[in-house]
This record gives structure tokens, sequence and C-alpha cells, in this order.
């Protein structure tokens, strides 16, 4: 499916889903920001959007509206700063979905914050947001830098691989997923060799840093990037014949669509969320595909269309003045209320911001274990809910008491 931004936009903006309150019923607004154009976006992008929208279509709202608003946020912090800024002051935006960028993310929680409004999280991967940077007014929803380490990294430091040099995206993201792995692989009893800083974005040639992390004679090549970067990543180190077992630390089932089992066969890696899981992940996969023909959805999609549905339930319980009027008050809320959807089974949110919920290990199957498109995963490991993510007393993040 190709959407032209434009078009998507222009769609978005005039989406307001009308009840049987009337038109003067108060109106929810959701602004979607994210990568349209960029290195994530088929990652989040137009999916997450598409997401945004099946919330506010499928909830029924009794006594207010909702209407989505999207924006591309060119993994540049300072546009989206400003996007969010203009929303908030002159747009009503209530809330703000996604933001595939821990850069863009970081900033955008300073403006929540700010401005006292919401933020839920999706996309951006640093475990910092509920940790120093954690605020009362954003809740971080899908994964982490500390989850995707513990799951992937452990798992490869327990199977041989004691030895590691990272290949790390030169900002917020990649800088924290190279500390939290490389702890948990020091932890192990493993080592790290060295790493790699690599431009981002724009960076497609990586062939220099892989062979610079050959030459460290580490065992596995860690790879601290995501999208577009881990795709290219990943080819040329067959094209280049790189020896190492590489650790996808932060690997979409779109990436692995767009290579093909053939290249992705064996790899192993961590999502929250897998569109065949189970009954529930499925019937909102087919309900997605619907919207999205030809595409299954990724976690950070499945995120913003249950951070979204959580919300709404919330804000009718509430009602809508008042979840709109005070956005700290309104995330009290949505803490102390447990989530339950069909992408992440039944969960909790922390005092810091942290969405509870299991993460899942898994390997990529061969192309003769594969049923057809989409079919790519095989479960090999999971970590329970109160074991995937960082301590709370471990993160430094001021909300949380002594």
């Amino acid at each position: 499916m190709h959407i032209s931004r434009r078009a998507l936009l222009g769609t978005a903006a005039a989406a307001g889903f009308a009840t049987r309150a009337g038109a003067q019923a108060p109106t929810i607004k959701f602004g979607v920001l994210t990568d349209m154009s960029g290195p994530y976006q088929n990652v989040a992008g137009p999916g997450a959007a598409v997401a945004a929208q099946m919330a506010m279509a499928e909830f029924k709202a009794n006594g207010f509206n909702v209407e989505v608003v999207s924006a591309d946020h060119q993994n540049k912090p300072d546009v989206g700063v400003g996007i969010v800024r203009q929303w908030f002051d002159r747009d009503g935006v209530d809330v703000i979905l996604e933001v595939a960028n821990s850069a863009v993310t970081l900033a955008v929680a300073g403006v929540a914050k700010e401005k006292n409004k919401i933020f839920l999280a999706s996309g951006g991967a640093t475990s910092d947001l509920t940790g120093t940077a954690c605020n009362a007014n954003t809740i971080h929803w899908v994964y982490d830098t500390f989850m995707l380490a513990k799951s992937t990294g452990g798992a490869m430091v327990k199977a041989g691989g004691d030895s590691w040099f990272f290949l790390t995206a030169d900002y917020a993201f990649g800088h924290a997923l190279e500390r939290d792995t490389s702890n948990f692989v020091t932890k192990a009893g493993g080592k790290v060799l060295g790493s790699v800083k690599t431009p981002f974005p724009g960076t497609t040639d990586f062939s220099a840093f892989l062979l610079q992390a050959q030459a460290s004679g580490a065992k596995v090549l860690g790879l601290a990037n995501a999208g577009a970067d881990t795709i290219n990543t990943i080819k040329q180190a067959k094209e280049f014949g790189i020896k190492m077992r590489l650790a996808g630390l932060l690997v979409f089932l779109s990436d692995v669509h767009s290579l093909g089992l053939d290249i992705c066969q064996g790899l192993a890696l961590t999502e929250s969320f897998y569109w065949d899981l189970n009954a529930g992940t499925r019937a909102f996969s087919d309900r997605f595909m619907a919207k999205a023909p030809g595409k299954r959805p990724t976690m950070v999609q499945a995120g913003t269309y249950s951070s979204a549905m959580h919300y709404l339930k919330v804000a009718a319980t509430m009602g809508a003045a008042q979840a709109k009027a005070d956005g700290a008050a309104t995330v009290a809320r949505l803490k102390a209320t447990p989530t339950n959807d069909e992408c992440f089974g039944k969960g909790t949110i922390r005092i810091d911001g942290r969405k509870i919920h299991p993460s899942y290990l898994f390997e990529v199957k061969k192309p003769s274990e594969s049923k057809g498109a989409w079919d790519y995963y095989k479960q090999i490991g999971v970590t329970a809910a109160d074991e995937a993510f960082r301590p709370l007393n471990e993160g430094g993040c001021p909300l949380v008491k002594a």
C-alpha cells in the first residue's frame, strides 16, 4: 500500500469521528507524530496513523468526538518540537501518539510536561524515557532498550556469543541500546571489544564499519540500529561475507519482510507483539490489513492502537472535559487503570510511565518452514511481564520515591 503523505495528512485532519452526542460535544484530538518518509516509515509511518484511526473508529465514544491528525517529524527533534507546540497551542491536540525516534521522543516528552498535555510513546526506544528523563505526562508503551538488551543480548551470551562489537546509530536510541546491551553482556561474563558510531540519518554504506567490526575478532556483531539502517547492515554483512553472528537488537517484522527469509533465517530478535501470536493479535492484524492492504502491523503500529484505545477508555470514564483539562492528572488515571487489549493482553502501567507486558524472543524461520507471506517467526522464549523491563528502583526516575 502506498499512501502519499499529503493525502494522509489531509484525510487525517478531517477525520473527526462524530458520535451520537452531536456537533456540540467536546472533541478529543490525537496527534500522530512519526517518520512518514525516512528510515522508520515502514516501522511506524502511515501505518501508525492507520492504527490511530482504527482506534478512533472502533471505540464507541458516548459524549465526545474523536479526531486524528498526523505529521512527519523527519527524524529531527527541532521539527518535531515545532509541530507539537503548534498542535498544543493552536490546533487543540490533547494527546501525542507514537514518535518513532528516541531523540525526538525525549524532546516531545519535555514539551508535553511543559504544556501539561499527554504523550503516549510507542516507537522511541530509549529506556531513559522512564529513567532520568521520566515525567508525569508521558507513558512509554511498547518496548525499550533495556527490554531488548535483556531478551536478545542475554540469550546470545548464553548461547556462546561472549564477545561483542557494536555498530551503533549515532543518536540517543543507538547509544542507549549499546549501553544497556553492554551491561547485560558484561554481567553475563562476556566482553565488549569495541564499537563504531554510524551517522544518522542518511548513512546507507556500512561496508567500512562492518570490516572494522570483523577485524575486532568479536563473535557477535550487535546491531544497535533500526529500520532501513538494520536492513542495509544485514544485506551488506551478507555481501561482504562477514562471519560474525548478527544480533538484531531492534528488528521489526517489516525489516524481515523487506530482506526475505533467505537472508534473515536464524536471526534472533525480540518483540512485544507479533501478528500471529494468538487469536487477539490475529484479529487486530486482520482488521489492520483491511485498512492497509498487503501489510501486517509492526509492534509500533500495534502500540499506537493500544495506547489510543486505553486513553479513550479512561477518558470515557472520566468524562472528556475532565480528561482534557489536566494532562498529568489524566496520565495518573491511565496508570491506575489496568490495560487490556487484543495486541498486548492484560498489563499495567508503573509510576515511572513504563507499560508492562511480556517480551518474546523469536527466531526467523527458514524459507522451508514458512507457510507464506508474513509467516516469519517461531517463538523460542518469553520473558514474563514482571521481569521484562528494568526494575523500578534502578531507573532513576524522579517520580519513584526512594
